[in-house]
Formats: C-alpha cells, structure tokens, sequence
C-alpha cells in the first residue's frame, strides 16, 4: 500500500507522464515491481499508459473527488477538537474556540478544553465577549481588510470590562493590525481583570476562517510566558489548519 502511495504521489507531482525507468530512479523500486502495481492501478482506471509513459487516470481524479468529500463529511469538529486537547496538553491552560458574529461585533465561544489546574480560566459554552476586548476577537478582526476593521471600530462603543480594558479607538486599530503582522493576537486584562488571552485563527481547506483557537489563562501565570504560550498557540492553529486542508 505505501508503495502505491508513492507511486501516486510521483505521478501526482509531475505534470507530464512519468517513464517507468523514471519513476523507477524516483522511488528506488525495481522496475519489474513498479510494472507490476501501475498494471494493475491502470485496470481501475486510477493510471494510464501515455506513449511509453504513464500518467494518472480518470480513477485517480475521482479517488481524489471521493476523499475531498469525505473529509467534508468528516466533522471538522472532531479534528479541531483533537487540537485542542493537544493545545490543551502542552500548555497546561484552558483552551477556546471562538467564532465571530461580524454584525453582533461578539465572539462567542463555541467549544472548550478546560484546564486541569485548580486556579484556571472559566467559561461556559455559549458565552459572548465583544470583538474589541478579547485575543480570540482581534485575531479574527485581523483577518479582515482594514476597512472593514474602521467600520467596526466606528460603530462600536468600547466598554471597560475590566480596569484596564483598552477602549480607545485608534489604540484598538493598532492592536488588530499587530495581530496581522504577528498572525496571533494577545490580551492581558481586557476581557476580565485577571485573564490573559493568545488566539490564532483556525482555516479550512478553502481559507476561509473557522475560527480563532484561544488560550485563556489567569494573568499572573501566564506572566513570563507569553512568548511561549504565542508559539504554542501559532503552532496548534497551523496544526489544526493543516488538517483541515488549509495550505
């Protein structure tokens, strides 16, 4: 199986039909062998003999149809999820999936992996925070255009959620367009006082956005860390997007 694999992957990377002595060299398989799979690969359609060379079929394009649909189908809550955990793991923190409401301006917080550790962050499934105060809002501000971002800032009313909540609304562009540069956003007592925040958005197959993996840990210790807890974050999110079929 995993030479067929193989074989596939080198006639998938090729854009002209690949010679079997070529293919050979490629694989570092006899050429007696790899006749012996593209014979049988071309009975199912999946290869096809091109003037002394071979190149997928028709078969190949629809396995390839076939295994897009399937991980369609396949909940990619269940992928998102095994991230999370992961995230979870290495971090030793509390940890978030947050989509946005782009006309609401809310976060709201649609799965979570709770801390093992008796001093974490709490949320509830279902819970909503304002885009402006939270890592898990900047990072999906971040990917809009900056137009879209000055819309948002002008029709919203900053509140202070907390004594140091950011509400000015110039302060608020930078941050978003920190998060752009940075691919990750990161707030310490915005949201809550005591709470610090790193997200990075999640994408799918297609780019679009799925939502924003945030880590939510009490501030004074995530204090010292932030540089590692925005490594972990970037790293599970890409992680997670790659499994997904975000390239």
């Amino acid at each position: 199986m995993t030479r067929v694999i193989r074989l596939l992957e080198a006639l998938c990377a090729s854009n002209e039909p690949v010679s079997l002595a070529d293919l050979s060299r490629r694989l570092a398989t006899p050429k007696s062998s790899l006749a012996a799979l593209l014979r049988g690969l071309a009975d199912e359609d999946l290869v096809i003999a091109a003037d002394g060379a071979w190149r997928l079929g028709p078969g190949a394009f629809g396995l390839g149809s076939a295994l897009t649909e399937a991980r369609r189908r396949l909940h990619s809550s269940d992928l998102v999820r095994e991230g999370m955990r992961r995230l979870c793991e290495r971090t030793g923190e509390t940890v978030l999936l947050a989509v946005g409401d782009h006309e609401g301006g809310m976060v709201t917080y649609v799965d979570l992996v709770e801390s093992r550790n008796v001093v974490r962050y709490s949320v509830s499934i279902g819970d909503r925070r304002p885009f402006y105060a939270t890592a898990g809002g900047r990072a999906l501000l971040a990917t809009c255009s900056p137009e879209a971002v000055k819309s948002y800032l002008k029709r919203v009313a900053p509140e202070r959620l907390a004594r140091t909540t950011e509400i000015d609304p110039v302060a608020l562009a930078g941050a978003v367009e920190q998060a752009r540069r940075d691919g990750f956003a990161q707030t310490v007592d915005q949201a809550a006082d005591g709470v610090t925040g790193t997200a990075s958005v999640i994408r799918d197959a297609a780019g679009g956005v799925v939502g924003a993996l945030v880590v939510a840990a009490p501030s004074e210790r995530a204090q010292g860390r932030l540089d590692e807890l925005a490594g972990l974050v970037l790293d599970e999110a890409a992680a997670i997007s790659r499994s997904l079929g975000f390239r």
